[in-house]
């Protein structure tokens, strides 16, 4: 008896695609192997981006101290009417080959590949005419292998350094953009901390003595603008002026000291001779703001007492040393942590590479608190 399933079983089968069907989206790209390369060309200026040293002199040294030694090893196997026209030739070959692979480098497109593969082509066909032409014809025989194989050795070279170069600096590139989105992505996120418990509480703290018509509320609002206006489009910059960032500091601290009273006290200290500095330096928005908000929050608020907060600007020996101290309850686990340091630290990294450094300690000769600093190099 056969099972009533079996038709609906058959009903419900796909049906084979035809084979040109199944391969219709295959498709063969003959550009490729008539003018084979990478497809990519990379401007002047991404060149530059990438920041990847130039050709080095020491890879002429061991290719052409390489084809000495092979043409000396084989120079007894070789034909001995040919054998210095071969080692010569390859020397010569080699040079040339480097000359090209140095240009290539500068410049590694398809173009270049397939132009110099065509001279080359012309050139070894053109010498074996001419050798024809004076009379040279069994030589050039003979020679052809070997002409053949160095031919087919310097072209591959080409061809692999092309593709190498190519990879090398795309794989640079696509590195320096993410880490550009990462920098951009961290100055979002340092917006971000103007953070919303501040503002609420400095609102709240201001409609209150609006209501109740304390002095306070004029130069808090004052305050409040001024810190505002500054750090809400500051952060689409990529650096900011070093006044400028003290200016933010001041507003915010004072913004602070109105909410928090006698519980803080703070002081802007500079160097002496450090004036000329600080009007040409510039740093990443936000570096000392956070420096100032983590003393604030991490140190005077959780303490009873409060403390003072000492912001001081240093210049020495080409290097600048921004200071925050602040006379609170000291460092505390995962204080070093933060996603703001560790948003600071990156983007300090990214503009002034291994000389910026940021660091949090202590607060020197026992005081209490905790120090952090910044130094930069003014140059």
């Amino acid at each position: 008896m056969t099972s009533p399933s079996a038709p609906a079983e058959a009903a419900t089968a796909v049906p084979a695609k035809p084979a040109a069907e199944a391969g219709a989206g295959v498709r063969f790209d003959w550009a490729y192997w008539l003018f084979p390369g990478p497809r990519r060309r990379f401007s002047e200026a991404e060149i530059a981006r990438s920041g990847l040293k130039g050709w080095s002199s020491g890879i002429d040294c061991y290719v052409m101290s390489n084809v000495l030694v092979l043409g000396l090893v084989f120079y007894t196997m070789l034909p001995r009417h040919l054998a210095h026209v071969i080692l010569i030739g390859g020397l010569a070959m080699a040079s040339l080959g480097l000359g090209v692979g140095r240009w290539l480098w500068r410049q590694p497109t398809r173009t270049r590949f397939n132009g110099a593969t065509l001279a080359l082509s012309i050139l070894m066909v053109l010498i074996t005419l001419v050798m024809v032409k004076l009379g040279y014809r069994d030589e050039a025989r003979d020679l052809l292998p070997f002409a053949a194989g160095g031919m087919t050795l310097t072209v591959s070279s080409w061809w692999f350094l092309t593709l190498y170069r190519t990879q090398q600096l795309g794989a640079r590139l696509a590195e320096l953009d993410a880490q550009d989105e990462r920098i951009a992505m961290a100055q979002r996120l340092a917006t971000a901390q103007i953070q919303p418990h501040f503002l609420f509480n400095t609102l709240a703290s201001l409609q209150h003595w609006v209501d109740t018509r304390d002095d306070r509320a004029g130069p808090m609002l004052r305050s409040l603008t001024r810190y505002l206006r500054a750090t809400l489009p500051m952060f689409e910059q990529d650096r900011l002026p070093l006044e400028q960032e003290l200016q933010i500091v001041r507003s915010y601290l004072d913004i602070m000291q109105a909410r928090l009273g006698q519980r803080l006290s703070w002081s802007l200290d500079t160097e002496a001779g450090a004036g000329a500095v600080i009007a040409g330096a510039s740093l990443p928005p936000g570096t000392l703001l956070t420096l100032a908000e983590n003393a604030i929050t991490h140190g005077i608020e959780p303490s009873l007492r409060g403390g003072h907060i000492a912001v001081r600007v240093k210049a020495a020996d080409g290097r600048l040393r921004l200071e925050v101290q602040d006379g609170g309850q000291g460092l505390t686990p995962g204080a070093c942590d933060g996603l703001g340091l560790a948003n600071t630290r990156e983007r300090l990294q990214a503009q002034f590479g291994p000389e910026a450094r940021l660091g949090l300690e202590p607060a020197p000769d026992q005081a209490p608190g905790c120090l952090a600093w910044v130094e930069l190099p003014t140059a």
